[in-house]
């Protein structure tokens, strides 16, 4: 074997090798940093993927909204019961979740929609309880949706622990919808039910 083939060999292990060390690091960038991972969802939703489903069956059974309450950084307690008559779209999220960061642009755009409707009530519940850091976050993107976080014990009706989890109560307090996992809320379809929802008699 001449030495130009030795080195020719040698180039192509070293540009193979090279290749898959960056390969592993792409990997390891999307699986660990988590703007990275939620970005890539984000191109994902942009396709058509991630669409929530509002026509699932076997919705949980409503708990008591009694003993179901939130509180934004002022201490302001917010109690589910006292909601009924509105439409209610809550969202359990923490900043270093990826999928609740790639679906935060659609919520907001949902948001931006009704925000101004007094029959339509967003709820961004930060699992962490850490107001500040969730407040930063908004504040960056521009986004001007309400943070809470837990101020009673959560039924697992409500809430099993996974995140981004969405529940949507009609406006007679009835779990409407419940999605775990990340989902484009900017959805025409998604957009339709909730105006539905909003037509229906207390």
């Amino acid at each position: 074997m001449g030495e130009e083939t030795l080195e020719l060999m040698q180039t192509k292990m070293t540009k193979k090798t090279i290749g898959n060390v960056l390969f592993v690091i792409l990997i390891l960038v999307v699986l660990f940093v988590p703007p990275v991972k939620a970005f890539m969802i984000q191109g994902l939703m942009e396709i058509g993927l991630f669409k929530p489903n509002v026509d699932a069956e076997n919705l949980p059974n409503t708990p008591d909204l009694s003993e179901i309450k939130f509180k934004d950084a002022k201490g302001k307690v917010v109690n589910l019961n006292e909601l009924k008559g509105k439409v209610v779209f809550i969202n359990f999220w923490a900043t270093w979740c990826p999928p609740c960061l790639a679906e935060m642009p659609s919520i907001n755009k949902l948001h931006q929609q009704f925000k101004s409707d007094a029959d339509v009530v967003f709820l961004m519940i930060d699992a962490d309880g850490d107001f500040p850091k969730a407040q930063t976050y908004m504040d960056k993107r521009s986004y001007q949706m309400p943070v809470y976080t837990f101020a009673s014990e959560l039924p697992r009706e409500l809430f099993k622990g996974s995140l981004p989890t969405t529940i949507v109560f009609d406006k007679r307090g009835r779990i409407s919808f419940n999605e775990v996992g990340a989902a484009n809320y900017s959805n025409p379809k998604f957009i339709a039910f909730i105006k539905q929802l909003k037509e229906l008699n207390n």
